[in-house]
């Protein structure tokens, strides 16, 4: 694909497509109104996704970067709800990995414990990652090891009264920074969203968390 700037002479002509190419891109609006969309609410219906997409649009007419229009903005989400989730689990004292362990032990429900081998099939690290995770816990007093009842060779991790009420304290900060964050899209809209992604995900993980 040719960059956006390049030494190369241009194509006195457009290239030619297979694929259908649209003929009105969000940035048309913007070009015959002279100025940004705005929705009934007064506020603006285009996005930067959109002035990339026109741009690209108008430098490579061959291709459809449909993609781009909703992969871009997941992408682009993404970042802006990994800088809520940091400063979520900051204020509880908690790294991102150390939420996740946590976050495991407290969805299996009292005694919040589980074996090392759940864990890793939860959080999807290495064994040896795991094994240095729980130890940074135990330091931090937030897990302890104990032995397995069940299995006299195993062992079994479990949540620390501390380790609650910090992951409790981390998860309640999150709900919010998340509601936040999708304030602007009514609850039928939410749900909508949500088993699309959902849809889409499916493909990709197998329906496993």
């Amino acid at each position: 694909m040719l960059p956006l700037h390049h030494s190369g002479m241009r194509p006195s002509a457009p290239l030619k497509s297979a694929r259908p190419v649209r003929s009105f891109h969000v940035g048309d609006e913007r070009r015959n109104t002279g100025c940004d969309a705005r929705d009934n609410g007064g506020m603006p219906s285009s996005d930067e996704v959109d002035r990339i997409v026109d741009a690209w649009s108008r430098e490579r007419p061959d291709l459809d970067f449909a993609p781009l229009q909703v992969l871009s903005r997941v992408g682009r989400l993404a970042k802006h709800l990994d800088r809520a989730r940091r400063t979520a689990f900051a204020a509880s004292d908690l790294e991102p990995w150390e939420f996740d362990v946590l976050s495991a032990l407290r969805r299996a429900g009292s005694p919040y414990e589980l074996s090392p081998k759940a864990l890793l099939q939860q959080t999807l690290v290495s064994s040896g990652t795991m094994t240095n995770r729980i130890d940074r816990l135990v330091q931090r007093r937030l897990v302890e090891r104990r032995a397995d009842p069940g299995d006299g060779r195993g062992v079994l991790v479990s949540m620390t009264a501390i380790g609650v009420e910090r992951v409790d304290r981390a998860i309640s900060r999150l709900i919010d920074a998340e509601t936040e964050l999708l304030a602007r899209l009514p609850a039928a809209d939410q749900e909508r969203l949500a088993g699309l992604l959902r849809k889409l995900s499916l493909d990709f993980d197998g329906g496993t968390e």
